[in-house]
């Protein structure tokens, strides 16, 4: 398997739908062709972000097909997948490969709720997938409360071992277990890209050893966060710190509580940055109330991205 390398800004980007709530793709072929020239490295697709569980298989393979239409090899395409079941986790990474994808997302099942997790469980479902898909994994470690799974140093270098798996998503919320992740992968069997997916401390995850971000915000300021890495990369730790104060108040706004509408708030800031032609979200998502669009508004202006 050819080396992937996915150290850099990912987007995961957003659905655009129509106000009856189906799928827009002229809308999406014009966001990826708006997006892809800002270097993101990749772009992630069918993922929360984009409603990935409330779409259908057909949906997903139609917005998949289109992105990797229109990113015409400029950057990677990663696609989340995931089950319940290891049958349907597998019959969606094939989907995925087959419409085009570079890279797997796996998600967390509800098979791996309960404590201890057997390491067997998490390894044998991602190394069926990975041989029937055949494509690099990214690990998606993501906090309990938005129905992720927090990995033991066992799980995770047991999956590890899968030479498929070459980067983790590592999304806790907690810079301390954000620490322990990063401490974990220097002790593991082999070296595997650490990606963070902390939206409220996107910098400082970068500062304290991400090498690069997939995240459901990066598809908002996407150049400045690029930069931004770049900088870290650099040394220029103080340029870094300042794009990072200027962004992060609007990554709060967008992931404030009820963590699940970042989803409706991020498609209302592309709105309004004149990117979608309409915020629809699919049920059981809800749009947004006046004073939820104004604090998005406020926020773009405040982050230099939306002129007053």
């Amino acid at each position: 398997m050819p080396e992937l390398d996915l150290r850099g800004i990912i987007p995961a980007i957003v659905s655009p739908m129509t106000p009856g709530g189906e799928l827009d793709l002229a809308s999406l072929r014009r966001y990826v062709a708006w997006l892809v020239p800002q270097g993101p490295i990749a772009l992630a697709v069918n993922v929360d972000t984009g409603e990935g569980p409330h779409l259908t298989m057909d949906e997903r393979r139609l917005i998949l097909e289109t992105v990797v239409a229109e990113v015409a090899g400029r950057c990677r395409v990663v696609a989340g997948v995931g089950g319940p079941s290891t049958a349907q986790g597998v019959a969606n990474a094939v989907a995925a490969r087959d419409a085009g994808a570079d890279a797997l997302l796996v998600f967390p099942i509800p098979t791996y709720l309960g404590q201890p997790l057997n390491p067997e469980v998490p390894y044998r479902y991602h190394a069926a997938i990975a041989e029937a898909a055949g494509l690099p994994l990214i690990l998606f470690q993501l906090q309990p409360a938005l129905g992720g799974v927090l990995f033991s140093t066992e799980v995770l270098h047991r999956l590890i071992a899968l030479p498929q798996v070459v980067a983790i998503k590592e999304a806790s919320f907690d810079a301390m277990r954000f620490l322990q992740v990063k401490a974990d992968l220097e002790t593991a069997p082999r070296r595997i890209t650490l990606l963070t997916g902390n939206d409220n401390f996107i910098c400082e995850s970068l500062l304290l050893g991400a090498e690069g971000a997939l995240l459901g915000f990066s598809t908002l300021g996407t150049r400045e966060q690029v930069e931004m890495l770049a900088a870290v990369k650099g040394g220029d730790i103080q340029r870094a710190r300042q794009i990072g104060d200027r962004l992060q108040p609007l990554a709060n706004i967008i992931f404030a509580p009820p963590v699940p509408d970042y989803r409706t708030r991020t498609k209302e800031a592309l709105r309004m940055l004149g990117v979608i032609p309409d915020a629809a979200v699919r049920l059981p998502l809800l749009p947004l109330s006046d004073a939820q669009r104004e604090g998005v508004r406020l926020a773009l202006i405040r982050a230099g991205l939306l002129g007053a």
